[in-house]
């Protein structure tokens, strides 16, 4: 049994290192940032990859960490072209920010919504002015231990209640590399499990439970310490043993506030501008800043 644990289509594929039956693996790059796409195909390939059929894009967001001029608004576009074609031509949206708030790690999913423009409100209630916009909506679930409501409930609730052409969740994820931590966002057609990223499976958000495509937005911010101590090991060239220690801590960077801060800006934006396609990223920053 493998000791590393990730939620990133791309590293579970890199980690068994070897070709699967039912898995396409492609790369490629927008924006100048690296993309590497991950297909899973067939019942065999979800089984060997542990991950339903689908489609799981990954792209590389190392230049924004390292401060690159343009970095920001490349990553953007490339995120908002991985978007476009997932989602219906039209219909209201519904933004789903998974995670709590009061963990720093844990709160891309509503920092998220804070960056995301909705305005099925502005269409509802002054549709002269605002008739041409998208109706978005977002919701920032919280966690079970605070609302004492599964987030995946909370979501089904106003789903049905406003009968959404989609919904676009979003959540933190476990990566296996240290490197990816907020330099990675993975991009999936299947849905998301709230609280995958430590090891807390809930409710499930996919089309089987709400009803409607469920597009999945995650970015990794925790490393699990057994998995950094068998990357660490294996790097040295040590045996790495079947039961290591630091199962249940969890490793995330020091500048970590400021990292969830880029990231929810970057994804409310792309998120925004993909639904807004007649929006320019200078009115988006108008709007919502």
């Amino acid at each position: 049994m493998t000791p590393w644990r990730t939620d990133l289509a791309l590293e579970q594929h890199q980690g068994l290192g070897s070709e699967l039956p039912g898995v396409e693996c492609i790369e490629d790059e927008r924006e100048g940032l690296p993309l590497t796409t991950v297909r899973v195909t067939s019942p065999q390939g979800a089984q060997a990859l542990g991950k339903p059929e689908g489609t799981y894009h990954t792209l590389d967001l190392t230049a924004m960490t390292r401060r690159e001029e343009g970095a920001m608004a490349r990553a953007v576009e490339a995120l908002r072209g991985l978007l476009t074609p997932l989602l219906p031509q039209q219909g209201e949206v519904l933004v789903v920010g998974l995670g709590n708030r009061a963990i720093t790690p844990d709160a891309v999913g509503p920092k998220t919504c804070d960056h995301t423009l909705v305005t099925r409100h502005l269409v509802e209630m002054l549709p002269q002015h605002f008739g041409h916009f998208r109706p978005v909506s977002a919701l920032a679930a919280g966690v079970l231990g605070t609302t004492g409501v599964e987030s995946g409930e909370l979501a089904l609730a106003v789903v049905e209640r406003l009968h959404p052409a989609a919904v676009i969740a979003v959540d933190a994820l476990c990566a296996r590399q240290v490197e990816r931590l907020c330099a990675t966002v993975q991009v999936g057609d299947t849905g998301i499990s709230p609280g995958s990223g430590v090891g807390n499976h809930r409710f499930s958000l996919d089309k089987n439970t709400l009803g409607v495509p469920v597009i999945a937005l995650g970015v990794p911010t925790v490393v699990e310490g057994a998995t950094l101590c068998a990357d660490l090991l294996s790097q040295a060239g040590g045996q790495v043993p079947e039961d290591l220690p630091g199962g249940e801590l969890l490793v995330t960077p020091k500048d970590i506030d400021q990292r969830i801060e880029d990231m929810g800006r970057l994804l409310g934006r792309a998120v925004s501008l993909a639904l807004q396609p007649a929006l320019t990223p200078e009115e988006l920053e108008a709007l919502v800043g």
